[in-house]
């Protein structure tokens, strides 16, 4: 692929749209990367003007409503019809400008909260959803067998949805209602430690286990993955091959960010799933596998809360 490559990128001010922007070898490309004003997603007519006049010829399709475990049990309905409607009309849209490949994301809150682990992506629709997040994982499943049934119906279409495990980073969120595990952690002990609180609460006993993927390795995969979408299995998990406990990922944080207090549990407080691992043999035998450490992300997600979050003013 060349540097005519044309690539429609949604989402691309969130978290994972600014690291695919990052990243080296998408600055080969001609990328567009609308935002909500340039193209509302939310208004089929608008997805469809826009794809006609800029004939990608690719879609990564990173946008959604995304939040940690709080905001889902918050707000069911809002994660249920807004990545819905979202997901929709890119895809339908897409469809009807004749685009031939897309690259939809999807998200291992797709998996049955009892799957044996690591969760294999035939295991998607084999059981009962995780209940706290289970609007969200209706729509991420829907739109992936949408993009299945696309591509069934017309083989020469590629449709195909990565299941990413949890990600943190750079361009993370961190105010409370919104944030995911990482960045909810690195807020709250960076907090701690300039109170100067001695005791910070972990919800459940912490013996969760959570996989978590630094999401400039996520760029670096999408960039494998634009040049293979041909050969890409309809669904494909991308992680790490391995997990840790929520304590652990509590530790590693305090250490980082120089926290030397005490962890207490809540056991009255919901947990989600026990485990969520991705199993990932099928992205490793397409060449890719991730680079950066636990405690390399964390700093360097850190790093980035200080500099936007605390010098910016919270």
């Amino acid at each position: 692929m060349t540097k005519s490559l044309k690539i429609l990128l949604t989402g691309s001010t969130g978290m994972v749209g600014h690291n695919i922007l990052e990243n080296t070898e998408f600055k080969k490309y001609h990328v567009f990367c609308p935002d909500e004003h340039e193209l509302n997603l939310f208004e089929y007519t608008a997805v469809d003007r826009y794809i006609s006049k800029n004939q990608p010829d690719i879609i990564i399709h990173a946008a959604g409503r995304v939040g940690g475990i709080q905001a889902n049990i918050k707000h069911p309905v809002d994660f249920l019809v807004q990545n819905l409607d979202m997901g929709r009309n890119l895809i339908l849209a897409a469809r009807a400008n004749n685009i031939k490949k897309l690259i939809n994301f999807g998200s291992s809150c797709m998996y049955p909260r009892n799957a044996d682990n690591p969760l294999k992506e035939e295991q998607v629709l084999q059981g009962e959803l995780e209940p706290t997040n289970e609007g969200y994982a209706l729509a991420k499943i829907t739109l992936a067998r949408l993009c299945e049934y696309i591509s069934r119906e017309d083989e020469s279409f590629f449709y195909k949805t990565i299941i990413p495990c949890n990600l943190y980073g750079r361009f993370d969120k961190f105010s409370p209602e919104n944030s995911h595990l990482i960045p909810a952690i690195i807020r709250k002990l960076y907090e701690a430690k300039e109170s100067g609180t001695e005791e910070v609460e972990i919800w459940g006993d912490g013996n969760a286990r959570r996989e978590f993927l630094y999401a400039a390795d996520l760029a670096d995969c999408i960039a494998i993955l634009i040049q293979k979408i041909d050969t890409m299995p309809p669904l494909l998990n991308i992680g790490l091959g391995c997990d840790y406990s929520i304590n652990e990922y509590y530790a590693a944080a305090a250490k980082v960010i120089g926290y030397n207090g005490r962890f207490c549990h809540d056991l009255t407080k919901p947990v989600g799933m026990a485990r969520k691992l991705v199993d990932v043999s099928k992205v490793s035998n397409m060449g890719w596998t991730y680079s950066t450490s636990l405690a390399d992300g964390i700093k360097k997600t850190y790093d980035f809360f200080i500099d936007n979050e605390i010098k910016k003013g919270l």
